[in-house]
């Protein structure tokens, strides 16, 4: 094994969730007053934290939403979560294979500790995630492209940084994860190879990550 640590992303990578909620915050930002689609919400929020939506909103429109906003949209998300949500291809069979390795491993989300735990729960993931395996950027302040998570989730876990490899599928995540001084394997599935392309390796199907860490 070529890392002492594997950090994955969550939404997109472990968890199937990027339809879904990109397509609930495209839908909740126009009901606001702020039309947007679900193409526009894939290109401006994927991997974002919450607060930079607020931060993109206001940026562009001088408007601030609603106080409530993360709550209302929480509830609607992981109600589709219940209904909808699946893990993502493969990612179980990746994450068995590290336990039978021995290789470190963990989550660094942008996503809320309490996103990330209903994610994991509806999808039957959270059989490979204790507590101490799952870091959010409500650990930091500062979400991806800073670098703050990833160092983060590193430190804690005991490794330094440039022993680290982070699975990401957002440009976001990707910046973050060479800030960081970080290895990065840009997954494809959703997100176009060009806007991934400072990635230290691309692939397409979870069943390739496998050989790439080997």
């Amino acid at each position: 094994m070529r890392y002492d640590l594997v950090i994955f992303d969550n939404d997109g990578v472990l968890v199937d969730s990027e339809p879904i909620s990109n397509r609930l915050l495209a839908a909740y930002l126009t009901e606001l007053g702020h039309p947007t689609s679900y193409e526009d919400s894939i290109r401006d929020y994927m991997g974002s934290a919450m607060h930079r939506i607020h931060d993109l909103v206001r940026e562009r429109t001088g408007q601030r939403l609603p106080d409530d906003f993360d709550d209302v949209f929480h509830t609607r998300v992981f109600a589709a979560f219940e209904r909808e949500l699946k893990p993502v291809a493969g990612a179980g069979d990746v994450l068995e294979k590290l336990v039978v390795e021995g290789t470190p491993y963990c989550v660094a989300s942008s996503g809320s500790h309490e996103r990330i735990r209903v994610g994991h729960r509806t999808t039957g993931l959270d059989r490979w995630f204790d507590e101490g395996r799952i870091f959010s950027s409500q650990d930091v302040g500062r979400g991806k492209p800073a670098p703050d998570l990833f160092l983060y989730a590193a430190e804690r876990m005991g490794v330094a940084p440039e022993r680290c490899v982070v699975v990401e599928d957002s440009p976001l995540g990707v910046r973050a994860a060479v800030a960081a001084g970080m290895d990065v394997y840009g997954f494809t599935a959703m997100t176009p190879a060009a806007k991934l392309a400072d990635a230290t390796q691309l692939f397409s199907r979870m069943e390739e990550l496998a050989d790439l860490l080997a």
